[in-house]
């Protein structure tokens, strides 16, 4: 198995994310990895691309790529090449519920879950880290009307818990909260931007940090808990 980086938010354009995606490249022990970008959730955003290889490229040294599956400029078959090429493969943000129908259509989340067991590390932030999760909180309705609620979404299911990135954010820990509160699920994650936690073989083994933080809510006599995750917690720089 490889590693898994669920990074909460953050900015890549203004390098906000910088010391965690130093962290990620470090996960490989080459001289100059192969970085695979899928910017699914944002529509196959170019731009964002561009964004991602100024920081994996020039600052971390790795060759960057990417992967577009709804442009049309790319078959399956090539994008496969590609996966089976990568050594980090980084899911951009946007919209994870546009991001997860694409890749049931496509066959792309079995293809990520099959580079994943062989060991490749699979990095993401916002939508890109938070499909793993049994559920997510999700701003899908909200970003197109501002008036209308954020929705819980099913995720793929491999890391079992509900799970909302840019905790840090008041009005998405509110509903956050009622969500929990509402459905009670067993566990309950937080992630704030600049934040990320590692999992190896879909277990949690460390939380890393260049500005954020990561929590747990806890029913105790029923009454819920925020509760900071410090299991090998460690600032990155």
């Amino acid at each position: 198995m490889g590693k898994i980086v669920c990074i909460g938010g953050g900015e890549l354009r203004n390098k906000t994310t910088l010391p965690i995606d130093r962290y990620i490249r470090n996960l490989v022990d080459k001289q100059k990895p192969y970085a695979l970008f899928v910017p699914t959730a944002s529509h196959d955003s170019k731009p964002y691309f561009n964004t991602f290889r100024k920081t994996y490229t020039s600052e971390l040294n790795c060759k960057s790529d990417v992967a577009l599956l709804t442009t049309g400029e790319m078959s399956m078959e090539k994008i496969e090449e590609k996966i089976f090429a990568a050594d980090i493969i980084y899911v951009g943000g946007g919209d994870t519920e546009y991001m997860l129908s694409i890749w049931r259509l496509t066959g792309f989340d079995k293809m990520l879950l099959g580079a994943y067991k062989r060991g490749v590390v699979i990095a993401g932030l916002s939508a890109g880290a938070i499909f793993w999760f049994d559920a997510f909180l999700s701003s899908t309705l909200k970003d197109k009307d501002p008036s209308k609620p954020y929705v819980v979404i099913n995720g793929l299911n491999f890391i079992h818990a509900f799970v909302t990135p840019h905790l840090q954010n008041s009005e998405i820990e509110a509903a956050f909260i009622k969500e929990i509160k509402k459905e009670k699920y067993p566990l309950n994650i937080g992630i704030e931007n600049d934040c990320a936690l590692i999992y190896d073989d879909f277990n949690l083994q460390e939380v890393i940090s260049c500005n954020g933080k990561a929590f747990t809510y806890k029913f105790e006599n029923n009454e819920l808990k925020k509760v900071e995750i410090c299991q090998n917690f460690k600032i990155v720089k």
